[in-house]
């Protein structure tokens, strides 16, 4: 919400109190005057003046920028309620609003009419007192004291428009504050990503193609063989990038995670003809990157599955324990016999675990892995949801052998 829209609302809110300020005040003592219907016309001037504002500040907020002209006719209007009621209850609620309105959209600067329309109407109690009866000399203080409430209102309102500025000034720089952290993060996934799949295969393809000119002209049939595998290198790239591009339209964010977690098992299964059997309860909602790395994880999982485990049926979890999103991804294949550490599967060429417990760690989760030759593979995801990610964790990689 920008400064003006909210100098806006805010005048419409004073207008609107004010009426209903002077709508109870007239009121409760329109049986106390001598004249009930100048009291109701007084209160009819105050009722039709103040939906003319309101309408005119709902269909055309940009009148509100002429602040001065504004108060001047606002400041006519408290005139001719003061003429139409001869200064009765009606008069000094308006002007009190009349100061709020002042504070409101002047501020500070605003004192000298405050003291103005209280001098006024410290005037217009006095002349009341001197021609009332004996009665209203036990009212004088109170009477006396009502016109000293304009500046009470008038600053009252300047300081809360003051807070308020403070407040969407705050807002504002903290919502743009997240949005460059975010922009940030998600670049920072997307250097990621390239770097681990497109960056890496053209990598080797460079280096393979910086060697071709010498084996051409020292060994032509490996050169040939070179040549090839540039080509394969290059059409690799391709596909990777062509899948960097589907993982990140994959995950759709107007709709559950779970939901999307659906579909993606269904894919898998009609693709593979693996039978599975999936439990994906409705859960708080991770964050968009938290989101992004459990859809990625589930893909990694799933492929590994299909290459290697030679399973006849997966099953998929999606449960949310102890301000966790917690993914499950197990088979009764073949299973395997993992190292004690993790690096070690770097060295045997197998980086798929690396990468998803990696993907794990970077939204403050970890991943667990539990596998026995013979007993298939199980596969644990955990993320923290938005109202845990506040607590300050070391995120380990869970890696148990």
């Amino acid at each position: 919400m920008s400064r003006f829209v909210a100098y806006v609302a805010l005048c419409r809110a004073m207008l609107l109190g004010r009426l209903a300020l002077t709508l109870a005040a007239v009121g409760v003592g329109i049986r106390l005057v001598d004249d009930p219907w100048q009291a109701g016309g007084a209160l009819l001037l105050v009722t039709v003046t103040t939906c003319v504002q309101v309408t005119v500040l709902g269909r055309w907020p940009s009148v509100i920028r002429w602040r001065l002209g504004f108060l001047a006719v606002d400041a006519f209007i408290m005139i001719a309620v003061l003429v139409v009621s001869q200064g009765q209850v009606a008069f000094f609620c308006y002007s009190a609003g009349f100061a709020a309105l002042t504070g409101a959209l002047l501020g500070i600067r605003a004192l000298p009419l405050w003291i103005a329309v209280a001098g006024l109407g410290l005037a217009v109690a006095t002349h009341l007192l001197r021609t009332g009866g004996p009665a209203d000399s036990i009212a004088a203080p109170f009477v006396l004291a009502f016109p000293m409430m304009n500046i009470v209102c008038g600053y009252g309102a300047a300081v809360l428009t003051a807070a308020l500025t403070r407040y969407l000034d705050a807002s504002i720089a903290a919502v743009a504050s997240a949005y460059h952290s975010a922009a940030a993060s998600e670049r920072a996934r997307l250097a990621r990503e390239l770097h681990d799949s497109v960056a890496k295969t053209l990598r080797g393809v460079s280096f393979a193609a910086v060697a071709l000119p010498t084996l051409l002209r020292r060994q032509p049939d490996l050169a040939e063989e070179l040549a090839n595998t540039v080509s394969v290198g290059a059409d690799t790239a391709i596909r990777e990038a062509r899948e960097l591009l589907t993982g990140l339209r994959r995950d759709p964010l107007d709709r559950p995670l779970a939901a999307h977690l659906r579909e993606l098992c269904r894919d898998w299964t009609e693709r593979t003809g693996i039978a599975m059997q999936l439990d994906a309860a409705d859960v708080e909602e991770p964050t968009p990157a938290a989101r992004y790395e459990l859809s990625q994880i589930t893909a990694e999982a799933l492929e590994n599955v299909a290459r290697h485990a030679a399973a006849t049926l997966v099953n998929v979890s999606l449960r949310e324990r102890e301000g966790h999103v917690e993914l499950t991804i197990s088979d009764d294949g073949v299973g395997f016999a993992p190292p004690g550490e993790l690096t070690t599967l770097s060295t045997m060429g197998s980086f798929g675990i690396i990468g998803m417990t990696e993907r794990a760690q970077a939204v403050g989760g970890t991943l667990r892995l539990d596998s026995h030759a013979g007993t298939g593979t199980r596969v644990v995801a955990r993320v923290p949801l938005p109202a845990a990610a506040g607590v300050t964790t070391t995120p380990s990689s869970g890696w148990r052998p």
